[in-house]
C-alpha cells in the first residue's frame, strides 16, 4: 500500500473524473490523502479518500487578482494562489509521508507541489491535453500587445516563488499545464487534437465516468421509453434565463419530451409557464439520463462533451467559454454533431438544428463509432492501471 497526496482545483469538471479514479486506487488499497474546496468533501469521502481543504474564497481571491483580459494573466493569477495553497497544503500534511503526487493538469500549485516535496507526479488532465509546443504557439496567439508590466509580473512572481520556495519556474506552459512525467487524459487520442503529437508519457484513458455516490430526487421511469432531448449548460454557466425561454418557444408542444437541467442558482418559477412535455430541474444525474437521451443540448464542456459521447448520443454543441469552442469544433470534425453560437441564437434555428440532427443518421454513426473507441478505452481502471505501472517504475 502506498500513501497518495492527491489535489485538485475547485469545479466539477476537474474533480468528476477523479471520483472514479480514486474509488479505483482506494479499493487496490491505496491511501489517498485528497485536498480540495471544502463544497466537494462529502463526494470525495465517500470514495474512501481522506479529505483537507483549503480555503476557496481566498483562493478565488487571489486568482482573479491576477487579471483577466489576457492569458498571461491568468497564468499570473496561478502564481498568485501560490501563497494561499501551499502554507495550508505544508502545514496540514507536516510530519506525513508520501509516496507519490496526483495533481491537476491546470492547478498552479499542483507541479510546485510536486517539486517542493520531492514526490514522483502524475498530472491528471480533465481537458484537451496541451504540448509546450501547442501550448507557446496558443501564448504567440493570445500575446498580441500584452503590456509589459503584465510579463513583468510573470516574472517577479516566479522570482518570489524561487525564493520562498526553492523551485526553479523555466515557462508560463509549467504553471498553466502542470507536465509531470505521467499525464493521464481523461478521452482518447482519436479525440485529442492532434492526438499523434503526444509521447508514451500521456495516457488517453477515455471518459472517467463512475457510478453516482449520491441518490438524485429524479424519476428515471419518466423518461425510459420516451427517447427525450436533454438540454444544460453545465455547473458553472448556467444562469441563463432568456436561453431557457428560448427552449420553450423552440421546442415547446412538439412531440419531444425534452429534459432541461438549469442548475441551483436559477429558479425554476422565474420561468414563467413551462410547456408539458419539458421535465425542468435544478439538477438532473446526467449519466444516467444520458442512457435513454436522442440528442443532447450542451455547452460543450469536456465532462459533458465526453459523457454524450460515451453513451452515444449526438449533440448539439453551444459554447460558453473557455476551451468549451475547441471541443465543440472536434464534435463537427468526427461528425458527431454541429456547432450553433449563443449570442445570435433563434427559436427558429435551434428547432431547425434539432431537425436536423435528429433525421440524418450520419450524427448517429459518428456519435456510435466514438461510444465504441471511449468505452472500449478503460476510462478509471484503465487510468488505475497506468498509475500501477508508473509505480513500477518508480520503485514505488
Amino acid at each position: 500500500m502506498a500513501r497518495v497526496l492527491f489535489i485538485n482545483g475547485g469545479s466539477e469538471g476537474h474533480i468528476n473524473p477523479t471520483i472514479g479514479v480514486v474509488q479505483e486506487l482506494v479499493s487496490r488499497g491505496e491511501e489517498v490523502v485528497y485536498f480540495c474546496i471544502e463544497a466537494f468533501r462529502e463526494r470525495i469521502e465517500k470514495t474512501g479518500a481522506s479529505v483537507r481543504t483549503f480555503d476557496d474564497q481566498k483562493f478565488i481571491k487571489a486568482f482573479i487578482s491576477g487579471g483577466r483580459d489576457y492569458l498571461l494573466e491568468r497564468i499570473n493569477g496561478l502564481l498568485l494562489t501560490t501563497d494561499i495553497v501551499i502554507p495550508s497544503v505544508l502545514e496540514q500534511i507536516k510530519g506525513e509521508r508520501f509516496d507519490y503526487i496526483i495533481h491537476d493538469s491546470m492547478f498552479g500549485c499542483g507541479r510546485l507541489l510536486a517539486q517542493i516535496l520531492k514526490l514522483p507526479a502524475i498530472s491528471s488532465c480533465t481537458s484537451f491535453a496541451q504540448t509546450e509546443a501547442s501550448f507557446d504557439k496558443m501564448m504567440e496567439q493570445f500575446s498580441i500587445k500584452v503590456p509589459a508590466e503584465i510579463v513583468d509580473k510573470f516574472h517577479s512572481l516566479t522570482v518570489m516563488v524561487k525564493e520562498q520556495y526553492d523551485v526553479e519556474i523555466r515557462s508560463p506552459y509549467e504553471v498553466f499545464c502542470n507536465p509531470a512525467p505521467l499525464t493521464i487524459v481523461y478521452t482518447t487520442r482519436e479525440f485529442q487534437p492532434f492526438g499523434e503529437a503526444f509521447d508514451q508519457t500521456y495516457k488517453f484513458v477515455g471518459p472517467s465516468i463512475s457510478t453516482r455516490l449520491t441518490q438524485e430526487n429524479f424519476e428515471l421511469t419518466a423518461i425510459q421509453e420516451k427517447s427525450p432531448i436533454y438540454i444544460s449548460l453545465g455547473t458553472v454557466f448556467n444562469q441563463a434565463i432568456d436561453f431557457y425561454k428560448l427552449c420553450f418557444e423552440a421546442l415547446g408542444n412538439t412531440d419531444h419530451t425534452i429534459v432541461m437541467s438549469i442548475g441551483n442558482k436559477t429558479q425554476i418559477s422565474d420561468l414563467g409557464e413551462i410547456p408539458t412535455n419539458f421535465i425542468v430541474k435544478n439538477y438532473v444525474p446526467q449519466t444516467d439520463v444520458l442512457k435513454y437521451t436522442k440528442l443532447f443540448i450542451t455547452h460543450g464542456g469536456m465532462n459533458s462533451t465526453n459523457e454524450g459521447l460515451y453513451y452515444g448520443v449526438p449533440l448539439i454543441v453551444i459554447p460558453q467559454s473557455a476551451d468549451q469552442p475547441i471541443i465543440a469544433g472536434q464534435v463537427v470534425n468526427i461528425g458527431a454533431g454541429i456547432k450553433l453560437q449563443m449570442q445570435s441564437l433563434t427559436a427558429n434555428q435551434l428547432r431547425e438544428a434539432v431537425d436536423h440532427v435528429l433525421d440524418l443518421s450520419s450524427f448517429n454513426k459518428a456519435s456510435a463509432q466514438i461510444r465504441e473507441s471511449f468505452q472500449r478505452s478503460g476510462g478509471y481502471h484503465q487510468a488505475v492501471d497506468e498509475i500501477f505501472a508508473f509505480k513500477s517504475q518508480h520503485d514505488i
